[in-house]
């Protein structure tokens, strides 16, 4: 599949609630970015469906977000370990916590280019 998203996306697994009128389902993220994450899980919506996020950061912070469904991978629940399974999401709005998840990603960067550096 090509890549289609324009920013860098950073392996972090943050603690993730969402559903579509509450925040139900628990799961993790796989990575990360300013503009959108990949949620870690068996229960997946179409692609489409927005959906309220909360993001529990490692200091933390709750942010609560909706988010649409980009992409959607269903695998069964024996395989979620091995397989990449869940939604692929971009931020519609930030309802609260918009100042901790941009210093958040803003901080995921700077390791990134840290790194970076170090290796180039």
């Amino acid at each position: 599949m090509a890549e289609l998203r324009d920013e860098t996306r950073h392996r972090k697994r943050v603690n993730v609630r969402f559903g579509q009128d509450r925040p139900t389902r628990i799961a993790f993220t796989d990575d990360i970015s300013a503009q959108g994450f990949f949620i870690k899980s068996g229960v997946v919506f179409n692609p489409g469906t927005l959906l309220l996020v909360e993001l529990t950061l490692p200091d933390r912070s709750l942010v609560q977000i909706e988010a649409r469904v980009r992409w959607a991978k269903r695998v069964p629940p024996t395989m979620i370990r091995r397989m990449r399974g869940g939604m692929g999401m971009r931020i519609h709005r930030i309802l609260q916590g918009e100042d901790a998840y941009r210093d958040f990603c803003t901080e995921l960067d700077g390791l990134h280019n840290d790194r970076t550096a170090v290796s180039g």
